[in-house]
C-alpha cells in the first residue's frame, strides 16, 4: 500500500514545519465524530467496528493513501495503510490504535457517552482517551502531511484495529496471524497510554510517562466441584465453600516484589526527581518504603512491582436450598516479564486440591528498552512542546494491542501524547464515567506526534 495520487501528493519539506490549523481542528472534530459512532465492545463478539473503520478509511483515502479494510468476522473491521518513507533501507514504524470502546451507562454520565459533545473546550464521550482521541490525532497528522507535502524518513504503517477491549482475536491478533505481510519491515510501534501529563504534586514538575513495557494478561477461570445436596444437610464437599476459600486466598495473597528493568528505571528517575537518595539496584531495596516517599508519582509504579490476581466474577447455584455440585469464579491476573512460572506455581498453591484453574485468555508481558534511540526521540518530542515537564519511563499495569503485534517482532511503546490540566485524573478516565479530553490536549498531541513521526 503506497501513497496514491490524491490532490496533495507527498513530497519532502524542511523538518520543523508544524501542522496547520486545519490539523488541529480536524483532531477535535474527528474525535467527536468517532465518539458518536457507537463501537461498544461487550465481549463475546458483541461489537461492530465497521462504521468507524469506514470513517477512518475515508479520511486516509482523502490523504492520498490506499487503506485496506480487513475482517475475520463480518462487521469486526480493521484498517491498515502504509506511508512510504524517503529512506527505503530504514526499518518501518507501526502506529496503531483501536476503534472499539468499553460499555457506558448513559444514566451515570453528565452527558450522553456517545454524544461527542464539545463543551467549554472539552470533548466528552466514551473513547475520548481510550482511544479515539489517538485515532483522530493520527488521522489529522497524516492529512496535514498530505496538504504540506511531507514524507517521513521511514515507512509508517497505520493500523486501526477492532476488538482490543476483549480478546483482540478479531483485531490485532487476526492481523498479526493472517496479514503479517502488511507489517513487513516494522521493528517498533507506538500506541496508547503514554506521554500524558501526570501532576506529581506541589513543587514538582509535571511528569510525562512513556510506556516501555506491559504486564502480561492472565484471565483465569476457577472451577470447584463438590457433592450436590439439600441446603439443610451437612455437606463437607460443598463446591461453593471450596471455591470461596480459594478465591479468598487469592484475594488476600501478598505477591513478592519483582523489579523489571523498565520499573527499576522508573524508580531511579522518580527518586532523583523527589530528591530521595537510594540505590534501586541494591538487592535489599525496600521498594514499598521507597514508594511511600514518591508522593502521587508512586501511582505510576505501584501496580507494576508485582504480579497480581484479582477476583472479579462468581457463578454458582440455581436455588437457595440446593447445594450445587459446581461453582465457578473468574480472576483477572497480570504477570510481569519473567514472572510466568511464579504466577503458575502460586495459583496452583492458592487454589488447592479441590479447585481447578485454567487460562481463559492469556497474552505475553512486554518490555522495551528505555536506553534506545527510539525512547530518546520520544522523550525529545514531548520535551519540545512541554519543556517544563519531565519524561519518565513506566510499565503499564494492563495491556494493549502491542502484545499481539509483538508476535511479529515489533517492540511497542505507549505514546499517545496529551497535555492535561491539574485535577483531570487521566487514569480514572479509562473505562470510567464522564470520559473526556480537553481540546488543547488534542492540539498538543497533534504537534508532538507530528514532531516525533517526522524525526523517527
Amino acid at each position: 500500500m503506497t501513497p496514491g495520487t490524491g490532490s496533495a501528493p507527498y513530497g519532502t519539506v524542511p523538518y520543523g514545519t508544524e501542522p496547520d490549523g486545519t490539523a488541529l481542528d480536524e483532531a477535535v472534530r474527528f474525535t467527536s465524530e468517532l465518539i458518536r459512532i457507537d463501537t461498544t465492545n461487550r465481549g463475546g463478539g458483541d461489537c461492530r467496528e465497521r462504521p468507524a473503520a469506514e470513517y477512518a478509511a475515508e479520511r486516509l483515502a482523502g490523504a492520498g493513501l490506499d487503506p485496506v479494510l480487513l475482517e475475520r468476522t463480518p462487521g469486526r473491521t480493521n484498517v491498515v495503510a502504509r506511508i512510504e518513507g524517503t529512506d527505503p533501507g530504514a526499518p518501518a514504524l507501526l502506529v496503531h490504535g483501536h476503534l472499539d470502546v468499553v460499555p457506558a451507562e448513559p444514566a451515570d454520565w453528565s452527558v450522553h457517552p456517545f454524544s461527542g459533545e464539545i463543551r467549554d473546550g472539552v470533548v466528552w464521550g466514551r473513547g475520548a482517551v481510550d482511544m479515539k482521541n489517538m485515532d483522530a490525532m493520527v488521522l489529522a497528522v497524516v492529512r496535514a502531511w498530505a496538504r504540506a507535502g511531507v514524507r517521513p524518513r521511514r515507512d509508517i504503517v497505520l493500523a486501526f484495529t477492532a476488538d482490543e477491549e476483549a480478546s483482540a482475536e478479531d483485531g490485532s491478533g487476526f492481523l498479526a496471524d493472517r496479514h503479517s505481510g502488511l507489517f513487513e519491515g516494522c521493528t517498533e510501534g507506538i500506541s496508547e497510554s503514554g506521554a500524558f501529563t501526570f501532576h506529581a504534586g506541589p513543587g514538582t514538575p509535571p511528569l510525562y510517562p512513556i510506556a516501555a513495557g506491559e504486564r502480561g494478561t492472565a484471565w483465569l477461570k476457577l472451577t470447584a466441584h463438590g457433592r450436590t445436596g439439600h441446603g439443610s444437610k451437612v455437606n463437607r464437599a460443598n463446591a461453593v465453600t471450596r471455591l470461596a476459600e480459594a478465591v479468598a486466598r487469592i484475594g488476600a495473597h501478598e505477591w513478592p516484589v519483582r523489579l523489571t528493568p523498565t520499573v527499576r528505571a522508573a524508580l531511579t528517575e522518580l527518586a532523583a526527581l523527589y530528591g530521595v537518595e537510594t540505590d534501586t539496584g541494591a538487592p535489599d531495596l525496600d521498594v514499598d518504603a521507597l514508594l511511600d516517599k514518591l508522593g502521587p508519582a508512586a501511582a505510576l509504579v505501584e501496580p507494576t512491582v508485582r504480579n497480581s490476581a484479582n477476583p472479579t466474577m462468581l457463578d454458582a447455584g440455581y436455588k437457595i436450598n440446593v447445594i450445587p455440585g459446581r461453582a465457578v469464579a473468574h480472576i483477572d491476573g497480570r504477570v510481569l516479564p519473567g514472572g510466568e512460572e511464579e504466577f503458575r506455581e502460586t495459583l496452583d498453591r492458592l487454589t488447592g486440591p479441590d479447585v481447578d484453574w485454567e487460562f481463559q485468555h492469556r497474552e505475553v508481558p512486554l518490555q522495551a528498552p528505555v536506553d534506545s534511540p527510539t525512547f530518546a526521540r520520544l522523550r525529545a518530542a514531548v520535551e519540545a512542546f512541554a519543556p517544563e515537564g519531565r519524561v519518565v519511563p513506566f510499565c503499564m499495569a494492563g495491556g494493549t494491542d502491542a502484545k499481539q503485534f509483538s508476535r511479529l517482532g515489533i517492540t511497542g511503546y505507549g505514546f499517545s501524547p496529551l497535555k492535561l490540566p491539574p485535577g483531570l485524573d487521566y487514569a480514572a478516565l479509562f473505562h470510567g464515567v464522564d470520559e473526556r479530553v480537553p481540546v488543547e490536549a488534542l492540539h498538543f498531541g497533534v504537534r508532538v506526534l507530528d514532531h516525533y513521526l517526522r524525526s523517527a
